[in-house]
């Protein structure tokens, strides 16, 4: 068996548009989806969502044109290796360009042995408890009436996007928590990278005094020594945005010198499954969790869902709300049941039934590579 011709197309639903700080503008979703088919007629689907403050994004779809000739004529099954070839030690590709076709990879396979991915790693359990992962909305009241209707739906957990101020958030987190009692529903705050040392401590300090369960991202991924201070000076955990330390090395050393109490990346952000199971087991091995992003998607989000199935040391399901905007494309969708809880899909591979005439209508870049002809565009 091998891989015969691959499939990419960029896909730019008019669908509404979020953000998750004050200081970025509503942001444009494209998908870049992946089809890889082999010659004994298998094929395995993957996506990634790329995020723009100006317009739709083709730059993953262009970063492909050079890495789809590398797997033609190669065997599908041999991920790793595959992986390890995309891996340039020279001029990196855009880790969600790798990330996309390592995807596709797991769910061919995944279909050739009619198993889900996520038994296939492991299968550490069936089910997970979700957040309600917000945009940036109005003002406090806003918030406080969607925590509500999050609750009505089956959620248990919601993690704020905010403003990133450190007063207008702290003001919301009073709030919340003066609305609903500790242990009544978890909290959660992202504020995006935005606070310099001394108000990540401030901050870090009054969530942690009103039992939000973490506080996520007070500091650029790259501050590594703002981090391990923080944590080492205060009980809530603390998380990076995981997208910034892609790699592997650099993930294990800020393990090991305890810049986090709980690790984070995404598969798109570390460059797929394959790299994203090691992450999985760095962080276990440093006797730490790791809560995988699942923003974005179906398709991704559910890549991160199988990952986060097949291990022990991940706790919640990041389920981006509202759902419409995420869900274009998909026969199938994720969303999180009245008790709190996302299941894995039943289905091998991915597990889910692709809408092809929807995607379609939203393509605004497509082309293939097969083994036979040169690259074709339209």
């Amino acid at each position: 068996m091998k891989i015969d011709e691959i499939e990419v197309r960029v896909v730019a639903p008019k669908v509404r548009r979020y953000t998750w700080s004050q200081d970025i503008p509503e942001q444009f979703m494209t998908n870049t989806v992946v089809v890889v088919r082999t010659d004994d007629g298998l094929e395995g689907i993957g996506a990634i969502s790329n995020y723009t403050s100006f317009c739709n994004a083709k730059y993953t779809a262009e970063n492909l044109r050079h890495l789809t000739p590398i797997l033609l004529g190669k065997d599908p099954l041999q991920r790793e290796a595959l992986w390890q070839r995309m891996f340039s030690r020279i001029s990196p590709y855009a880790s969600g360009a790798i990330a996309v076709l390592d995807i596709a990879l797991w769910d061919l396979f995944g279909k050739m042995v009619n198993v889900p991915i996520y038994r296939i790693l492991g299968g550490s359990r069936d089910r997970i408890v979700s957040y309600g992962s917000t945009p940036l909305l109005e003002d406090i009241p806003a918030y406080l009436q969607f925590v509500s209707e999050l609750l009505k739906d089956g959620f248990r957990a919601v993690k704020f996007h905010t403003w990133c101020i450190p007063e207008k958030d702290l003001a919301l987190a009073r709030a919340v928590r003066k609305e609903y009692q500790d242990g009544q529903i978890a909290f959660m705050l992202d504020v995006e990278n935005n606070y310099d040392r001394a108000s990540a401590l401030r901050a870090a300090r009054e969530l942690q005094d009103l039992g939000f369960t973490w506080f996520e991202a007070p500091l650029h991924d790259s501050d590594l020594d703002g981090y391990r201070d923080l944590t080492r000076r205060v009980d809530i955990p603390v998380l990076p945005a995981g997208d910034w330390i892609q790699d592997l090395p650099r993930f294990a050393h800020a393990l090991q010198t305890h810049a986090w109490r709980v690790a984070r990346t995404d598969v798109t952000a570390c460059g797929g499954i394959t790299p994203g199971r090691k992450a999985m087991t760095l962080a276990e091995a440093a006797n730490t969790n790791c809560e995988l992003m699942s923003w974005g998607c179906t398709l991704v989000s559910t890549a991160n869902l199988h990952l986060m199935l097949s291990c022990s040391n991940c706790t919640y399901y990041e389920q981006a709300v509202p759902y419409d905007a995420y869900e274009y494309g998909m026969v199938d969708t994720i969303r999180t049941a009245s008790d709190g809880y996302v299941s894995a899909p039943k289905g091998p591979g991915l597990g889910l039934q692709v809408d092809w005439k929807g995607m379609d209508a939203a393509t605004i870049l497509r082309f293939s590579l097969n083994s036979k002809t040169s690259v074709s565009a339209a």
